[in-house]
């Protein structure tokens, strides 16, 4: 009777242990599933954290300011980067520290930020899905994901990377660029390689930017007679716009700078310390060369939650937008900003001033039934700096014809021009264009070419 009336005890405990954590995963799956019916609704859904989305709510947050439903933010990241003064952390002239704010002090405070990541689009029902399962109900869209970093598509870079005594580096990485000028400043002989993918990128000038920063580092510390500096690019010329890539192949020239066109890397031998790249104007033909630093400029590409949405997109998974007033091609209550979209001009920050100006003025327009009359005509600037204290200015448009600011040649190295780089922008970004209130150089280009023609 004794031993009977343990076991019942046992047995009792048991299946109260069971149902209690019955209880809780129970609990646990309705909470689940509770999250996944949250629904949020509002007039402007941004679509990305980035320059292009934090600019928009910044100037739009403060048009619906008041309401419950205003502005919503969906962006993944706790922190955001300026990503321009990365080629000067790789060069060793600026702070790594200053280049990146937690989102949430960047962001608007009129605007709910939804820490999360889109992975789905519904244009058809104005909303789109997140990845904890929230939907998100909206009168304009705004898609403003930027590029994707494709690290995988190139054999031997994740490892290389990785690896603090790999000599292979990269200044387009939050986590990569602090480790680029230590790389740099162990090269002591040998070749020094710099590339440029046969993908579309984010600041085309900076593989450039860093070869010269590094060339000029070699130079002041007496090493630059023992290694020799090349750069590989997959395009045809050093630069777009001809005014400009005139000066930079003298400055190559002029500093036994050996620039190789069409050549595109597609393998990276970490252990041999090798690179090997094809030959684009001939198909099949690989080169391989031997390096004691070598820099990758990633490749890049559309993000893929768009590729899976082809009514949004091209056919190369770019957001499909006019050129001109930045609205789809289809849904007329879509609207694309910064690196994402299909227009034809160079990807930096400044594209992106002068695309928000525009797209501001359009959105609010069409909000109100009035016919969108501003158009962005392709400006984007690129400062290229060619080394400590020298820069080149360069702007231009669709057609890649300079629009210069300042009344002087900016195919020249300048200093001030490497001031308003290092200090200037800076400033201006994390004060004035993330809160909506700078929109480009426009104002001062027509009074200084106001000023020319007196």
């Amino acid at each position: 009777m004794q031993v009977s009336y343990m076991k019942s005890v046992t047995f009792n405990k048991t299946s109260l242990a069971m149902g209690y954590n019955f209880l809780l995963s129970s609990k646990s799956n309705l909470i689940k599933t509770m999250h996944r019916q949250v629904h949020h609704c509002c007039k402007v859904l941004v679509v990305g954290g980035g320059t292009g989305g934090c600019t928009m709510a910044a100037k739009l947050s403060r048009k619906f300011k008041g309401t419950s439903d205003g502005v919503i933010v969906v962006e993944p990241s706790e922190v955001h980067y300026y990503q321009p003064l990365f080629t000067l952390v790789g060069g060793g002239i600026g702070s790594y520290n200053y280049s990146k704010k937690p989102m949430k002090k960047v962001l608007p405070k009129n605007a709910k930020w939804i820490k999360d990541s889109v992975i789905g689009f519904d244009p058809e029902n104005n909303q789109i899905t997140t990845s904890n399962g929230d939907t998100v109900q909206y009168d304009t869209l705004i898609v403003a994901l930027g590029l994707q970093i494709n690290w995988d598509q190139l054999p031997g870079l994740k490892e290389g990377l990785q690896s603090e005594k790999s000599q292979v580096c990269s200044i387009y990485g939050s986590e990569t660029v602090p480790h680029v000028f230590n790389k740099i400043k162990r090269t002591k002989d040998g070749t020094a390689i710099f590339t440029f993918p046969n993908t579309p990128v984010k600041c085309p000038g900076a593989p450039l930017k860093i070869t010269y920063l590094a060339e000029d580092y070699f130079v002041k510390t007496n090493v630059r007679k023992n290694i020799d500096v090349v750069y590989h690019t997959s395009l045809p010329v050093i630069f777009g716009v001809k005014k400009y890539a005139d000066a930079l192949w003298k400055i190559c020239n002029d500093r036994n700078i050996d620039v190789k066109t069409r050549l595109n890397l597609v393998k990276i031998d970490v252990d041999k310390q090798e690179a090997t790249f094809e030959n684009l104007d001939c198909p099949g033909e690989t080169c391989t060369m031997k390096y004691s630093l070598l820099h990758v400029c990633p490749p890049m590409g559309p993000p893929d939650v768009l590729k899976k949405h082809p009514e949004l997109t091209d056919k190369t998974g770019f957001l499909s937008v006019d050129p001109g007033t930045l609205k789809h091609t289809k849904y007329c209550n879509i609207f694309g900003i910064g690196d994402c979209c299909n227009t034809p001009n160079s990807k930096t920050m400044a594209a992106v001033a002068a695309q928000a100006k525009v797209l501001y003025k359009n959105i609010i327009d069409d909000l109100e039934g009035k016919p969108m009359v501003m158009n962005y005509t392709g400006y984007s600037s690129c400062p290229l700096v060619t080394g400590r204290g020298k820069c080149i200015m360069a702007e231009f448009d669709y057609k890649l014809q300079p629009m210069e600011t300042f009344p002087v040649d900016q195919s020249k190295e300048l200093y001030f021009m490497f001031l308003l780089k290092k200090y200037f922008f800076p400033f201006i970004y994390w004060n004035l264009m993330l809160k909506g209130w700078w929109n480009g150089p426009e104002f001062f280009r027509k009074f200084t070419s106001f000023m020319k023609s007196k």
